[in-house]
């Protein structure tokens, strides 16, 4: 390739081999970022005031509520007589505190969802630091580089990278090998080899950096959307939307608020027929007492806190729908190329049959394989040659034929037709006997001893004639094993789905622990399957990589994706593992549970609280009539009363911040030990703490006399 002067007036040739390793440096990772607190409790509580805006309280209909009625109160201690109803005794100051202690209540509610973004935000702030203006190497088509910012790179655009640069935007290496730093992304210090012709190592990732030799790379995504601004994005919660849960858990809080609503509404007439006549700042921090204001206060602060978990474990979750669903999930469906196993399957053996020699069987390889570029295709080549193997034919006059789903081979067509194929047994099988040939007699019992031993065998043909099969071995990721048991304890059913052969996947099967498996799977076959599943009524996820499970990562409820998977794959999953590790699941799985338990135990905590608060406050609403046998805290006096009870209402709300970010810890129950666990802890435990809480605050307002 020639290479003219860049626009700088200098020169670079592409010469791939070329040792330019770096000395080692620390990069910024976001598993490795530490949050500076003093920061990040600033500017929680900057942000805790920018979102006392009506249009951004309106979003929560339980705290612009309670939004409303600090204005309505603060109306009432500037003018207490405003509605002319109560001539004598206007307690401005105690207005006042019920105002302050309103505004409060929804400040720390701004705070706790404040200070959840920021944690992301703050993470955020880490991946920012890779998106500098950048200088890319732009290749023109006749092969001369120009510099540009790496802003103007589009999709298809081509670039040039050596040592010490840094990858402006996702890509795919069409040429050369190098090793590239992608700490900042995964957190792990150890160089990653990318290389062309893989689906394993040729994606590159925007931010990270060249460390040793040169790539020539693709562009595969436009500026803003590459995978460091999805994070990004993710992080700092600039596009979030409501899922399905959230929105039902809302309309619930905002019925229940309603139903608080009318009830207040009604007390005034009540109270003015038995000739006790209540103020509206009581009734407004009576209904502040009811309305479930602990949970509103929390709501948005619970999901946040679960995306930034997910962040912490390097995933992408392209939507809080996708993270919510994996807690229903009953049944996981796992490809085994790249997803189980790492996908770099490697020729380990040459096996000749009918009669044919090692050295005729890979020259024949070599042949099937010279245009295939694949580190599948590349470790057979190399075999071939070290056994000797060599080329009897034009290149220029041969064509390569690219493997597909439907044929299941590759190889190359040479002059006077003759046609040199590697590929799955069965399909060779079909090839050779299309051409009226005959399968050797041992072919089926050396495919299946490789079989057994977790390998895969690839046919190789010439003509209506096998030479013999290569034995191809990939490894099992570590911890898989113990991943499906783990799944199996939390009711998910794992079935492997491949497209390799029955021996072989059942072999693997076994030694990853799955319940089940199918073999021989063709794309749609994978797609049918979940349609299967999914009409039993399972909530499905399905973790692949290739472009062949693209169809199915669409289909599924849940779609995950490996981050060395093909970009076809990436654009149909929910889900985005940046490490590569199918483990992860069960982390999503947690998180996701996790989620849900944390938002159903706060939500009874709220409402226990709620009933508690509202009949410690009433025997002092009306103090004509003879209610006061209801107060059976003995509280001190009827202002003392509402403003502990207001006073607790706020404070929870911090109290309960560690707890909204951590989550509830999540235990493997059945659906009713869980609900009568919840009863116990957060229902009794809901009714109990405000009792013991207000007693204690009506007693330091007594003390003090404020009361």
């Amino acid at each position: 390739m020639n290479v003219a002067p860049t626009s700088q007036g200098k020169s670079s040739r592409f010469r791939p081999g070329v040792d330019r390793t770096l000395p080692s440096h620390r990069r910024p990772s976001l598993k490795k970022a530490k949050i500076n607190r003093k920061k990040l409790y600033i500017r929680a509580m900057r942000d805790a005031f920018i979102k006392l805006h009506p249009g951004y309280a309106v979003k929560n209909p339980v705290m612009f509520l309670v939004w409303l009625g600090t204005v309505v109160t603060l109306v009432f201690t500037i003018a207490p007589n405003l509605l002319g109803l109560y001539p004598e005794n206007h307690p401005r100051i105690f207005y006042g505190l019920l105002t302050g202690i309103c505004f409060l209540t929804v400040w720390l509610a701004n705070f706790a969802e404040a200070l959840a973004l920021g944690r992301g935000q703050a993470q955020a702030d880490v991946l920012q630091t890779t998106k500098s203006e950048a200088i890319a190497k732009k290749l023109a088509p006749d092969g001369t580089i120009c510099q540009v910012s790496a802003t103007s790179l589009r999709t298809g655009d081509t670039i040039y990278l050596v040592a010490g640069d840094m990858i402006p935007a996702d890509g795919k290496v069409i040429m050369g090998m190098a090793s590239v730093d992608e700490s900042v992304i995964t957190g792990e210090t150890v160089p990653i080899l990318k290389e062309s012709g893989t689906n394993v190592a040729s994606s590159v990732i925007g931010g990270t950096h060249i460390i040793s030799d040169e790539l020539i790379v693709r562009i595969t995504s436009d500026p803003d959307q590459g995978f460091i601004d999805r994070m990004i994005a993710l992080l700092a919660g600039t596009k979030r939307s409501k899922t399905p849960g959230e929105i039902t858990l809302m309309i619930f809080l905002g019925v229940l608020s309603l139903v608080a609503l009318l009830v207040v509404a009604t007390l005034p007439a009540f109270a003015y027929y038995v000739g006790s006549p209540v103020s509206v700042p009581i009734l407004i921090a009576l209904l502040v007492a009811l309305i479930p204001t602990t949970m509103g206060g929390l709501f948005n602060t619970i999901s946040i806190a679960a995306m930034n978990g997910v962040a912490q474990f390097n995933i992408i979750a392209t939507s809080e729908e996708a993270l919510e669903a994996c807690a229903d999930i009953t049944t996981l469906i796992l490809d085994k190329t790249g997803t189980i196993t790492f996908g770099n399957r490697l020729a380990q053996e040459f096996i000749p049959l009918n009669g044919h020699s090692l050295e005729e069987m890979a020259n024949i390889a070599l042949a099937a394989s010279v245009f295939d570029d694949t580190s599948e295709g590349k470790s057979i080549t190399l075999v071939a040659q070290s056994l000797g193997g060599q080329l009897d034919f034009d290149l220029n006059q041969a064509l390569g034929v690219k493997f597909s789903e439907d044929t299941r081979m590759s190889g190359t067509n040479f002059e006077r037709g003759h046609k040199a194929r590697k590929g799955a047994v069965t399909a060779i099988k079909e090839f050779i006997r299309l051409g009226n040939g005959q399968a050797p007699p041992e072919l089926n019992s050396v495919c299946e001893k490789i079989s057994q031993q977790g390998g895969t065998p690839l046919a190789v043909c010439l003509d209506e004639e096998i030479y013999g099969v290569i034995y191809l071995k990939d490894i099992i990721k570590p911890g898989i094993c113990e991943a499906c048991q783990q799944l199996g304890y939390m009711g998910i059913n794992t079935i492997l789905l491949t497209g390799d052969n029955l021996i072989t996947t059942s072999v693997i099967a076994n030694l990853a622990g799955v319940n089940d498996f199918v073999g021989e799977a063709t794309a749609e076959d994978k797609v049918s399957i979940i349609h299967t599943e999914q009409t039993a009524g399972k909530v499905v996820a399905m973790i692949g990589d290739g472009s062949n499970d693209a169809a199915a990562l669409l289909k599924a409820n849940v779609g995950v994706v490996m981050n060395t998977g093909s970009q076809a794959a990436k654009e149909a999953a929910d889900i985005i593992d940046l490490d590569s590790d199918p483990t992860k699941l069960i982390d999503l799985v947690r998180i996701s549970r996790q989620l849900v338990v944390t938002r159903g135990a706060l939500t009874t905590f709220s409402l226990a609280n709620d009933i508690t608060k509202y009949f410690l406050i009433i025997p002092f609403i009306f103090t004509t009539v003879h209610l006061q046998g209801l107060n059976i805290m003995n509280l001190s006096s009827a202002n003392s009363a509402v403003i502990s009870t207001l006073i607790y209402n706020a404070v929870t709300i911090p109290a309960l911040i560690p707890l909204a970010l951590r989550g509830v810890q999540v235990k493997y129950l059945q659906t009713n030990q869980l609900l009568l666990r919840h009863l116990l802890i957060y229902g009794l435990g809901g009714i109990i703490a405000p009792l013991l809480a207000i007693k204690f605050i009506d007693m330091l307002i007594a003390t003090t006399g404020w009361g």
